[in-house]
């Protein structure tokens, strides 16, 4: 007989949330700051890799990062991995560094921040609706399968549901900060 596991898609669902917080933990509104870039992902060798694995970033002024290339014939697709990464960041290469100025947040600044935030979230919202899709599935095919009573079908999709409004109404709470955060700096 087949168990149903409800902490499996909850913990899903947080893993969402999760990755959301660490999101917005790079979304550095005001000062330069190395977690900036960990969501950076460079295409090198081959394939897709975490600027992290090709350089060493750094914060030698309040307003600018720089890129320590390891490897010379990467330079170009550092920068434009980070260029191309909606942060609004123009990096120039000089020989192995890349500095990258942080700009003054302009009111126009302000709100591309907020819409990369309103961006994260949603993508946060999509996935726990897809952990909750993927739950009333198995719940489905569990009761179809005659392993749980309808009853019980109904209870956990009571449940996963529950848990589902949670999710996203913590993301919209993530959110809801982040957003204060920027237009107030």
């Amino acid at each position: 007989m087949a168990e149903f596991n409800i902490t499996d898609i909850g913990s899903r669902m947080q893993g969402a949330v999760n990755v959301l917080h660490e999101e917005f933990t790079g979304l550095r509104t005001g000062r330069a700051s190395t977690s900036l870039l960990d969501r950076v992902v460079v295409p090198a060798y081959g394939s897709e890799m975490p600027l992290n694995q090709l350089a060493t970033v750094s914060v030698p002024e309040a307003r600018l990062l720089t890129v320590s290339v390891w490897d010379r014939g990467n330079v170009g697709a550092v920068e434009k991995a980070i260029r191309d990464a909606g942060l609004g960041l123009n990096p120039a290469s000089d020989g192995q560094i890349v500095r990258v100025p942080v700009p003054e947040l302009s009111a126009e600044r302000r709100e591309e921040l907020a819409k990369v935030a309103h961006r994260y979230a949603e993508q946060a919202r999509i996935s726990v609706r897809n952990v909750r899709r993927d739950g009333m599935e198995q719940i489905k095919k569990l009761e179809k399968d005659g392993e749980i009573s309808q009853d019980e079908h109904r209870a956990w999709s009571e449940e996963i549901q529950k848990m589902t409004d949670r999710m996203v109404k913590e993301i919209d709470q993530h959110l809801a900060d982040k957003d204060k955060e920027i237009r107030q700096i």
